[in-house]
């Protein structure tokens, strides 16, 4: 069993998965061996209905669909339309947070006051917005309005790509992908990719860059900064994480998925006296809010709330038989959820209108009325604790301390308000690099394992980790994100750990938090007058599994910047397009993906990476 996790926790709640004959992802997983191999490379296309087709890889079979698609097209457009499912998965969120600030400044979302108005008055700024003289809510209309016109396509190119160094903006403009708007690329991506239109793989890959971007300088950037705005910017925080957060006397809540709109105010409603009571009279000691996934990273660096764990746990947390409510909103929540509560007394709680659950109970969630959708599902979940099973209870000791909540705003002031000590950091060789460590879990790799070891192996090799999403809840479960983790680093970034107090791993957000690691990259590069592919950057994705990583994945690489892969991407049935990806993007974009299972030889590339760039800056490798 210990190939499925290396997490104590995970593998005490599969085990009892197994004596409650609950079926979970690893078994599922099993159940479909062996996984279609034309699916595994990327070579079946299904869209139009004279499929669906797929290439022989061997050569003995068809070498184009009925259509005349080659393995060439058909890679390229099925990865192009999985970047524009990822991209627009991020940019609603964006989209849904602006929405938010618009009711608020229109003052029909009273739960929602503007918590940081510097930040406010900073972005509007950097939108051309007068604020000086002006009401927060004016400013935060007019800002809210600005936003969403970034979806379309009247401007003809997003506000935040003006972060990026001078030359990485020319080189998109000279290669045709600077981002135009951001519906406007993923609407452009399906219709290339429909029968009949985009045929060129190159030109294909180049709009999935194009779209990509408009991810990580739109629709991600959008949902860190609006949403820092409306719930504030974060800060370095102390908590507590892994399924061992769950409290047997208590009323466990756990919040899943993406969005912090509810899960904020879920929050603050779980403090209301009334509904303490309540829980009181039905024999529970308190309410405890967990989180889980992003949404779990959300609520953690904004308020501290304990973090349950990351995406292969969703299912854990309900078989320790102890939650009494998985409320949901969206992304990354398995449909299974409502099956497994099934055995045992938990509800899951959907409540956005673009995410139901066949077997869920559905509460509409309305920003117009909030407080009061929070408060009526808490009390959906107070009333469940007498429903407890206390056979069925088994919460795993399991727990870690974390520090995390690090925003662009915290690291500056950690730094002492300029990035200057991290440069002088990067130039010395105390810091040799800066590795942006992200994404998933995935059943078909052990859990946590290659987020671990990889990470472990750069910060002994000085290079300093930010991680975010699942990734950063592995570092955070393990010990990795407390200042006492920089004893493993190298003693070059142990010093500057140590000197600083923090970790040798930052945890900078959920997923769509990126956006930060792109405007830290930024600003060193506009610091040093260069563009970022020439800094000692890399990106990895150690245990990615969803769209949203893949469209990461391109925009990371577009923006200038080295990105690894632990699982294996379904591009290798074209030869043409995996070396375009892994060797010849190089040349065009100035950076590559390599892909590598292994998460030591996969540290190995990333460390030889950050030394060629420092050569090449006139550093000590």
């Amino acid at each position: 069993m210990s190939e499925k996790s290396v997490d104590k926790a995970t593998l005490k709640m599969i085990k009892k998965a197994g004596d409650d004959n609950v079926k979970l992802a690893w078994d599922r997983l099993v159940a479909q061996q062996p996984q279609c191999g034309f699916g595994q490379l990327g070579v079946c296309c299904r869209n139009c209905n004279m499929g669906p087709c797929r290439i022989d890889p061997f050569g003995d079979g068809p070498d184009t669909g009925v259509c005349g698609a080659d393995a060439d097209t058909i890679v390229a457009r099925n990865l192009l339309r999985a970047i524009a499912a990822g991209a627009a998965a991020h940019s609603d969120h964006g989209r849904g947070i602006a929405a938010t600030l618009y009711a608020s400044a229109r003052g029909e979302a009273r739960d929602y006051p503007i918590k940081d108005e510097a930040k406010l008055k900073a972005v509007a700024t950097e939108f051309g917005i007068v604020v000086e003289g002006r009401s927060v809510q004016e400013i935060a209309l007019e800002l809210a309005g600005a936003v969403l016109e970034e979806f379309g396509t009247k401007k003809g190119s997003l506000q935040f790509i003006n972060r990026a160094p001078v030359q990485r903006r020319e080189l998109w403009d000279k290669l045709g992908i600077t981002p135009r708007g951001i519906d406007r690329e993923v609407v452009e991506s399906m219709h290339r990719t429909h029968m009949g239109v985009d045929n060129d793989y190159t030109s294909l890959i180049l709009q999935g860059l194009r779209t990509a971007l408009s991810d990580g300088w739109g629709g991600s950037c959008i949902a860190t900064e609006l949403s820092d705005i409306l719930f504030g910017t974060p800060q370095p925080v102390k908590g507590v994480c892994n399924l061992g957060v769950l409290m047997e006397d208590q009323v466990n809540i756990i919040l899943h998925g993406h969005e912090p709109t509810l899960s904020d105010i879920i929050v603050f409603a779980a403090r209301d006296e009334e509904l303490l009571a309540e829980a009181r009279q039905r024999g529970a000691s308190g309410i405890n809010v967990c989180g889980m996934c992003c949404t779990g990273n959300e609520v953690l660096m904004r308020h501290g709330v304990p973090l349950a764990g990351n995406f292969l746990q969703q299912e854990l947390a309900i078989v320790t038989g102890a939650v009494e409510a998985v409320i949901v909103d969206v992304q990354c929540i398995m449909p299974s959820l409502p099956q497994i509560a099934g055995c045992y007394h938990t509800k899951v709680i959907s409540t956005s209108p673009k995410a139901k659950f066949p077997g869920a109970l559905h509460v509409p969630f309305d920003e117009h009325n909030a407080m009061e959708v929070a408060k009526k599902i808490l009390r959906l979940a107070v009333e469940n604790y007498s429903n407890r099973r206390r056979e069925k209870v088994s919460i795993p000791s399991d727990r870690m301390e974390y520090m995390a909540g690090f925003s662009v705003e915290a690291l500056l002031a950690a730094l002492g308000g300029t990035l200057s000590p991290l440069i002088d950091a990067l130039k010395s060789g105390s810091v040799k690099g800066i590795a942006g460590v992200v994404g998933c879990n995935n059943p078909k790799y052990r859990q946590d394992y290659s987020h671990l070891t990889f990470i472990r192996e750069l910060i002994k090799n000085d290079i300093l980790v930010v991680a975010t999403g699942c990734a950063a809840i592995a570092c955070a479960k393990d010990g990795m994100l407390l200042p006492g983790a920089a004893d493993e680093a190298g003693e070059g970034l142990k010093a500057v750990c140590k000197g600083l107090n923090v970790p040798p791993v930052l945890h900078m957000g959920s997923c769509v938090d990126i956006s930060r690691i792109l405007t830290v990259a930024a600003a060193i590069a506009n610091a040093l007058g260069v563009d970022i592919a020439d800094l000692p950057l890399v990106g990895a994705a150690p245990e990615w599994m969803s769209e949203k990583a893949v469209s990461i994945g391109a925009y990371v690489i577009g923006s200038g910047i080295f990105t690894i892969l632990g699982t294996v991407p379904p591009v290798l049935g074209s030869k043409n397009v995996a070396a375009l990806l892994t060797s010849g993007a190089d040349e065009v974009i100035g950076a590559k993906f390599a892909v590598e299972e292994d998460p030591v030889a996969a540290a190995e590339l990333a460390v030889k990476h950050i030394a060629g760039k420092r050569v090449s800056l006139g550093l000590k490798a």
